[in-house]
């Protein structure tokens, strides 16, 4: 698998957000042409994944300093099930050696609609060598855990990177921060 950045074009912007909207809910999705300006000002790294030459999928990871946080991770409905996801984590997570890597997914203890998925999801991730943190994230409307490898998260430090990332007009409207569990 290849971490692949994304190219700077109408027809690459335009297939990254239909395979965005079509992984992630609506209220789980920051705008995309948000996500844009963040990735192209450097804030932010958008990959292609690349597998023998061929697109499957999508990552996006909000940095600073040795924080690197997995914000949207998404394989193409037809490439799922077949190693592609495991492989994409394993070259992120190689890419990103040395730092404190983190992602935030829905909580797979709490009462849901669809446990089964939730907790399948939390395995996954457990199998490709991530760890459960002892943190929940607030973002929009939504409550995520937290699961990483390389360290500890601090709720300080997470801060000051999502402003970073933000920027000072828009920190003021979306708030994203995390707490102890």
């Amino acid at each position: 698998m290849e971490l692949v950045k994304v190219e700077n074009t109408k027809f690459e912007w335009s297939r990254l957000e239909r395979l965005y909207n079509e992984a992630f809910p609506a209220e789980e999705r920051f705008p995309f042409s948000l996500m844009k300006r963040r990735a192209l000002a450097g804030r932010a790294d958008f990959w292609n994944l690349v597998e023998d030459g061929e697109r499957v999928g999508m990552s996006y990871l909000i940095r600073k300093d040795d924080l690197v946080q997995l914000s949207y991770f998404a394989i193409g409905a037809e490439k799922r099930g077949i190693g592609h996801g495991t492989n994409a984590i394993k070259a992120m997570l190689g890419h990103y050696r040395g730092k404190r890597f983190f992602l935030a997914l829905e909580d797979w203890l709490e009462e849901c609609e669809n446990p089964e998925e939730r907790n399948k999801r939390h395995d996954f991730y457990l199998n490709c060598g991530l760890l459960d943190l002892p943190y929940r994230l607030k973002e929009l409307s939504m409550t995520y855990r937290l699961m990483g490898v390389g360290g500890k998260v601090e709720p300080g430090e997470y801060k000051v990177m999502m402003d970073r990332y933000f920027g000072w007009f828009w920190k003021h409207f979306i708030r994203s921060y995390i707490v102890k569990a």
